[in-house]
């Protein structure tokens, strides 16, 4: 019979001899044990190094309720300044935005998004102001802030290149291309957000935190609607259901009908769709599925709460 002196490779060798000799040799083999762990444990720790390093920052609320497939409610970001008033030779004052509207519209419960509306008119400290208004960046509590900028057509690519590289550097969560005419331009709109570094949230990078937001309005654009929806890079697509209207004559029908195409390629896509909404039709709309419902005046909350029963949220 040929014995073995180990007899299996989680114990101790087990030798014949002295009672000295086997002490020995069993603080021998304890020893190496505990550095072959020791080294088992510095190469487990080098592995998850990475894993921790590619934690994305905390996404913002609009992000993490869409990437649930829940609806998320927001409203158009009211002007602080009076109605109707006008400078010493009356002529109209610009929209007034500050960071204690921003801190007061992040107190209210029921918003998820602010959807602040630069594209008349475009305003770089005035993102600066309801950012700051809002709270930290980056954290889970933080309402989403979406800034519409004009139009690629009103002033070049360069300019609306450089408006998406500003309104991120100032703080907004998003930014919103309104009337984009083609899937061309679709692309160039999506370049811009490359351009500045940001981490777009999308269906081909779920673990993204900005937001690129395309808007059709347009006939010519809505004739291009699929290939529009298929532009890979971008986080939501809308239709522009009031300029679409008007530039369709004020055909409210054929309005509708290209609202719900665009919904129809959203769906397709796997991509937001977001819609103005009021009291009267928040819960219609949640029902076809719209996943961004946007208010505004002063019955907004109130449809914020019809919209949220009608979601189960």
């Amino acid at each position: 019979m040929v014995e073995v002196g180990v007899r299996r490779a989680a114990g101790p060798p087990v030798v014949a001899g002295r009672d000295g000799r086997l002490l020995a040799l069993t603080l021998l083999w304890l020893f190496a044990l505990s550095g072959c762990v020791g080294e088992a444990s510095e190469a487990a720790a080098g592995d998850a190094a990475p894993t921790a390093s590619a934690t994305s920052p905390a996404q913002s609320v609009a992000i993490r309720l869409w990437a649930e497939g829940q609806p998320a409610f927001g409203i158009f970001v009211p002007s602080e300044r009076p109605r109707g008033e006008r400078g010493p030779g009356g002529e109209r004052l610009p929209a007034l935005y500050t960071a204690d509207g921003g801190t007061e519209l992040g107190r209210n419960d029921l918003l998820d998004y602010l959807f602040l509306n630069l594209e008349g008119s475009y305003d770089a400290e005035a993102i600066s102001a309801i950012s700051s208004g809002l709270g930290r960046e980056g954290t889970p509590e933080r309402k989403t802030l979406l800034v519409r900028i004009p139009p690629i057509s009103t002033d070049g690519p360069e300019a609306a290149r450089a408006r998406v590289v500003e309104a991120l550097k100032r703080g907004a969560d998003g930014v919103v291309l309104p009337h984009v005419r083609s899937a061309e331009e679709a692309a160039l709109a999506v370049s811009f957000f490359t351009d500045a570094g940001a981490n777009v949230w999308s269906p081909a990078n779920p673990t993204g935190t900005t937001i690129a937001m395309i808007m059709i309005e347009d006939p010519g654009a809505l004739a291009e609607a699929r290939a529009i929806a298929d532009t890979p890079g971008y986080s939501v697509l809308a239709c522009g259901i009031g300029s679409l209207t008007g530039a369709l004559g004020g055909d409210r029908e054929a309005g509708e009908a290209g609202n719900q195409e665009v919904l129809v390629h959203t769906k397709r896509v796997g991509v937001p769709d977001i819609i103005t909404a009021n009291r009267d039709d928040v819960a219609r709309r949640i029902d076809e599925g719209f996943l961004g419902l946007l208010m505004r005046g002063s019955e907004a909350d109130d449809a914020i709460r019809l919209g949220r029963a009608a979601a189960g949220r």
